[in-house]
């Protein structure tokens, strides 16, 4: 009987370390979708789409998609002037290195899962890894 219950208690713990941190990935894209609307919205717009030579689109592209370490620096760090999908953007990004890991996390997920765009989860831990090894380019 005993080790029926063992059994009982590592397969609960395993399934409780496995699932995303702080509430799953909805939890997850509904506070991301806020920091969305408070630091983003204003440049990407509400669809995610940018504006056409000053802001880059969210929306299915390799920068978005890609690698995540990546993007964790654009946030970071800002950045001026790219090319997305063959199209030139001339717009300033500031940096936001005031957002915390979480906020960083939220909002790359729910750009990562929103838009017409479906990847995996950005989590704070990865954030974090990238904002103690971060160097921002020289002005």
């Amino acid at each position: 009987m005993l080790g029926g219950g063992l059994f009982v208690l590592a397969t609960g713990l395993m399934s409780q370390t496995s699932k995303p941190a702080q509430g799953g990935l909805t939890a997850q894209i509904v506070r991301g979708k806020q920091v969305y609307l408070a630091q983003c919205l204003a440049c990407h717009q509400v669809d995610g789409l940018g504006v056409q030579g000053m802001t880059p689109p969210l929306a299915k592209t390799k920068q978005v998609l890609g690698d995540k370490t990546a993007l964790i620096k654009i946030v970071l760090n800002g950045m001026q002037g790219v090319e997305v999908e063959g199209e030139e953007y001339h717009g300033v990004m500031a940096p936001h290195p005031d957002l915390t890991d979480v906020e960083i996390a939220d909002v790359l997920t729910y750009v990562r899962n929103s838009f017409g765009n479906k990847a995996s989860a950005v989590t704070a831990a990865q954030v974090k890894t990238v904002r103690a090894t971060n160097k921002p380019p020289a002005q």
